[in-house]
């Protein structure tokens, strides 16, 4: 069911927009290639990013509840997306009540973290807030990798960290330079390494909230 909907593919350059902010969408998509973000522009016409999305990431749900897109949903890299009807995903309720439960699972994740963001604007520190983000990323390339250091390219640039967070470019490249002094990560080449992934953890408040899931209401497969 799920490779039923990656069928047809479409090629988006980095910094193309998939879907805009209020526009009419009949669409949903699966990232399958590459990275995106999602965002709303603000009235001052500064941008606030809600979240970025890498591959295997659903994108464009709230047109199941509203007809305008809420949300404005671009590439940050070369990216591969794969469009799918709106009716595919009434014959998976259907017919696939586990896979649709977990689709609800992964939806109510990306609520709780896009809740973890709203609070650490408004209450941590920039270092935590940069900390957090790093940690964030890292999880979603590779959420059941165990080991407290990775490296991950991060294919970000300082104003992308900065509307996620919040905080200046200027801003971002001083704690991240912070964060290198202090031997909590380490860049090279577009790559970073974490270094100290629990220390990193305590200083941004973070959760990881790919663990701690009770999955045992989930219904048997068909």
């Amino acid at each position: 069911m799920l490779a039923g909907l990656e069928e047809r593919t479409r090629p988006l350059r980095r910094g193309g927009v998939l879907v805009r902010e209020n526009d009419l969408q009949t669409e949903l998509f699966v990232l399958t290639r590459g990275t995106m973000m999602s965002y709303v522009l603000l009235d001052d016409g500064s941008r606030q990013i809600l979240r970025f999305l890498f591959p295997g990431d659903m994108m464009g749900f709230s047109s199941l509840v509203y007809r305008r897109s809420v949300e404005t949903i671009a590439a940050v890299t070369d990216c591969v997306v794969a469009p799918f009807d709106r009716g595919c995903l009434t014959r998976l309720v259907g017919d696939h009540p586990r896979l649709s439960a977990m689709m609800m699972v992964m939806n109510q994740m990306e609520r709780v973290m896009l809740t973890d963001r709203v609070a650490a604007l408004g209450r941590t520190s920039a270092k935590a807030r940069v900390a957090a983000l790093l940690l964030e990323i890292r999880n979603s390339l590779a959420p059941t990798d165990p080991s407290p250091r990775a490296c991950f390219a991060l294919g970000l640039t300082q104003e992308e960290i900065g509307d996620a967070t919040g905080l200046t470019a200027v801003h971002v490249n001083r704690m991240l330079r912070q964060l290198e002094q202090d031997g909590l990560i380490a860049r090279e080449n577009g790559r970073v390494t974490l270094l100290n992934a629990p220390m990193l953890a305590r200083i941004g408040n973070y959760v990881n909230r790919f663990e701690g899931l009770d999955l045992s209401w989930l219904p048997p497969a068909r």
